[in-house]
């Protein structure tokens, strides 16, 4: 038996099209666009997939453990319908608008309420920011052992097995518990939920936790705890230029050709 817990976020779907996002420059953030649902993190939902192996071989809790603002009920609850026992949030305005750093130190005063744990999986990034530093900060502000980017998880005589990504295969790495691992797509994808626990997860409600209730200190959540300072947010700008190449011959053409490229550095 091993109890775990999965650290997911909701996200905006990283497959709307990128023209629908703006940003305000003035005040360095992202307009995200209208009528667009919000999901959970893609890579949050492997890291969901992994703990469900785990108890599904040796059996135990899963406790989905996620922080945000106006969190979509039917969006964390995937959770739930994927086969978590237990789902518990972090809501308040406190918690709007933090960085990696706020964001861990909430996420671990959470863990650290609810105690009982032997393995916490998050995914190894966010699909918004992509910044991948939450769940290392989480293992070093609780003072564990972590292991990032893994492809598969298991439990071996109480210690966790891992395979963790490298850029030419992998390697296998044994973890003592309690620990932390990131999980990326190359683990097996996640299990889609059936009618019956998606109708399960709608009559369970979560557990909600103010800044209150899990004792953090209110200047280091949100935007009062962000470490990051953002100094500027834009679009990039891209141009196109094309000029025409005009000769007698085709054969100086080409020379007229060549040497424009020369002269810009392509060849």
């Amino acid at each position: 038996m091993i109890n775990i817990i999965v650290c997911v976020k909701q996200t905006t779907d990283p497959e709307a099209p990128p023209c629908s996002f703006k940003i305000d420059s003035s005040a360095n953030r992202v307009i995200f666009p209208a009528g667009i649902p919000p999901v959970i993190s893609t890579f949050d939902e492997y890291a969901m997939e992994a703990a469900l192996r785990i108890k599904d071989k040796v059996g135990g809790k899963i406790t989905a453990l996620s922080l945000g603002v106006n969190l979509l009920r039917d969006v964390v609850k995937k959770t739930l319908s994927m086969g978590a026992d237990e789902l518990v949030l972090l809501e308040d305005p406190a918690f709007a608008d933090g960085d990696s750093w706020s964001t861990a130190y909430a996420l671990s005063m959470a863990i650290k309420k609810i105690g009982d744990y032997d393995l916490i999986l998050c995914g190894r990034q966010a699909v918004d920011w992509d910044s991948g530093q939450v769940g290392s900060g989480i293992a070093e502000i609780l003072g564990l052992p972590s292991v990032t980017v893994a492809r598969k998880v298991e439990i071996v005589e109480g210690k966790a097995r891992v395979e963790r990504v490298i850029p030419d295969g992998y390697e296998l790495i044994e973890m003592s518990l309690p620990g932390v691992v990131t999980l990326g797509n190359e683990h097996a994808a996640p299990r889609y939920p059936n009618v019956r626990s998606i109708m399960a997860a709608k009559r369970k409600e979560p557990i909600v936790w103010k800044p209150a209730d899990i004792g953090v200190d209110p200047a280091m959540i949100g935007s009062r705890g962000r470490r990051v300072k953002l100094t500027r947010l834009f679009q990039s700008a891209r141009y196109t230029k094309c000029e025409m190449v005009s000769a007698d011959t085709p054969e100086e053409a080409a020379r007229k050709l060549v040497a424009k490229l020369r002269a810009n550095k392509v060849i």
